[in-house]
């Protein structure tokens, strides 16, 4: 009886304990310098968007927004603006993604970065995955426009791509336009 007690203690253990897979790669302040430099200074760009833009944002985009507040982060040295970032929230499967979306100052796509991955190790795309996205204007980040997917990963593949077109068209719609008035 004692054996079969340690066996069934051993399995109820065993079915508690839950895997973790969360993955955290770095935090704000280690992002922001990643994006831009160690000397840069970062500035807040809060956007708002009204009804109309956020219409626009979400069709250029092709996904629904779930909010109506986002954050651009300016990175500047001495007033030169060195680019934007922005860090995108998504749920994956189940569980969240956080990615930092690099743009020039031109608005390009420059970088994307994994902040944090909660799904398993597995659904992860590669970050080389991301590079074939660099510089690729809005409307040709599609996957039938040649993005190519990744095995075993393609939901994360295509929430990353979702958010990158998000944050493109906000850029596009909002702080682009605002810098020209």
């Amino acid at each position: 009886m004692p054996k079969n007690r340690r066996l069934i203690i051993i399995l109820l253990l065993l079915v508690v304990v839950t895997p973790s897979f969360a993955k955290i790669f770095y935090s704000k302040n280690e992002a922001m310098v990643l994006a831009f430099g160690e000397d840069a200074q970062i500035e807040n760009l809060s956007l708002f968007p009204d009804d109309q833009q956020m219409a626009t944002i979400q069709k250029d985009a092709k996904v629904k927004l779930d909010s109506g507040m986002f954050t651009f982060y300016v990175g500047k040295q001495k007033d030169k603006i060195l680019g934007y970032a922005a860090i995108e929230t998504i749920t994956v499967r189940t569980k969240p993604e956080t990615l930092m979306i690099v743009l020039t100052p031109a608005g390009d796509l420059r970088n994307v970065y994994t902040l944090a991955f909660h799904e398993p190790p597995e659904y992860q795309p590669p970050e080389r995955w991301f590079e074939q996205l660099n510089g690729k204007p809005l409307a040709e980040l599609d996957f039938s426009k040649g993005i190519q997917g990744v095995s075993g990963a393609t939901l994360s593949t295509r929430a990353a791509v979702n958010s990158v077109r998000k944050v493109i068209a906000l850029y596009l719609t909002m702080v682009k336009k605002q810098s020209n008035n």
